[in-house]
């Protein structure tokens, strides 16, 4: 195999959140009273807690203090929380189960590369907690992506270099993240036709043809 190690972005990619987050900063902007909707949402995709603030926010960011700004990030973070606890293994999508299975059992060293700093706990809900060799996630890391920090913290966690290793994506943020730092990427939903990326997947399953062909 031309990779020893496959690290995968979480929400949107093992599972899907992005309701819950949109459903949660939607709660927050409805209180300040500013427009969301979720095309406005999308363009959260991918990016740190205090970074999508500042986009909620938008021109009115300067009218807050940053400790007024932590405690909405907080607020959001809460009701998202709150949100996630709904979640349990049977939101686990049944063909990335037996994809992650499969990829298990070749012998590819497997880790988490997510900004989130709910990394563990939704791993937790859907019983993935102790699967991956590595978790590397927003609470190890001091940059966002697209800086490559999440990745690399990964592979090194995974005692791999970057070329040695495949990243799974699904936000251009990402796959401009893992090209910055040395990545080969497969790019899924939003993000299947960046031309950044070295595959473009139909499905997620479709990694396991991608990773006996390496």
């Amino acid at each position: 195999m031309k990779y020893k190690g496959i690290i995968f972005d979480l929400d949107g990619v093992i599972c899907s959140t992005d309701e819950y987050h949109y459903q949660a900063w939607k709660a927050l902007a409805d209180r300040l009273d500013i427009a969301f909707d979720r095309n406005k949402n999308n363009l959260l995709r991918g990016v740190s807690r205090m970074k999508s603030l500042e986009i909620l926010l938008g021109e009115q960011g300067g009218c807050f203090s940053d400790s007024a700004k932590e405690e909405m990030a907080e607020e959001k973070n809460s009701l998202y929380r709150r949100l996630l606890g709904t979640m349990s293994p049977a939101s686990l999508d049944r063909e990335v189960r037996i994809t992650l299975d499969r990829i298990r059992a070749s012998g590819m060293r497997m880790a988490i590369g997510s900004s989130s700093r709910n990394t563990r706990y939704i791993l937790n809900r859907i019983d993935l907690e102790h699967f991956f060799d590595a978790v590397a996630d927003g609470n190890c890391i001091s940059r966002s992506k697209p800086d490559p920090e999440v990745f690399l913290k990964a592979s090194d966690m995974l005692g791999l270099s970057p070329g040695d290793c495949l990243v799974v994506e699904d936000a251009r943020s990402g796959v401009e993240a893992a090209a910055e730092g040395g990545f080969d990427c497969a790019a899924m939903g939003d993000a299947r036709e960046d031309c950044r990326a070295k595959y473009h997947l139909a499905a997620f399953s479709d990694l396991q043809q991608i990773l006996l062909q390496a």
